[in-house]
């Protein structure tokens, strides 16, 4: 069974930062691709970014130039930067893994951009 922790998430303003970090229960992210979603309120969930299991990294236009995927197989971990928030990219964000078709989600981590 694979567990995932999304952590990092809080409250920021306008324009600030925050990591992400996605830690999984075993060493599985250096033979696997890893999403990282996000849902707002009232909205379905969407693709952010994602990594593939030989470092290739792709953005939704959302978080094309702000926002920054990457991984630590020593640490389980992966994660996501976000630079230029703004209000819009509240969210609850997930983090994703497929294993032999099998999809397993994080349990989520809030994000608020507000003044």
């Amino acid at each position: 069974q694979v567990q995932l922790v999304e952590s990092g998430g809080g409250l920021v303003q306008p324009g600030g930062s925050l990591r992400l970090s996605c830690t999984a229960s075993g060493s599985i992210f250096s033979f696997y691709a890893v999403d990282w979603y996000r849902q707002a309120p009232g909205k379905q969930r969407e693709l952010v970014a994602f990594i593939t299991r030989s470092g290739n990294t792709g953005y939704t236009e959302p978080a094309k130039g702000r926002f920054t995927i990457s991984r630590d197989n020593a640490k389980n971990t992966v994660y996501l930067q976000m630079n230029s928030l703004n209000p819009d990219d509240s969210g609850v964000y997930y983090c994703k893994v497929t294993i032999s078709g099998v999809t397993y989600w994080g349990q989520g981590t809030q994000v608020t951009v507000s003044s």
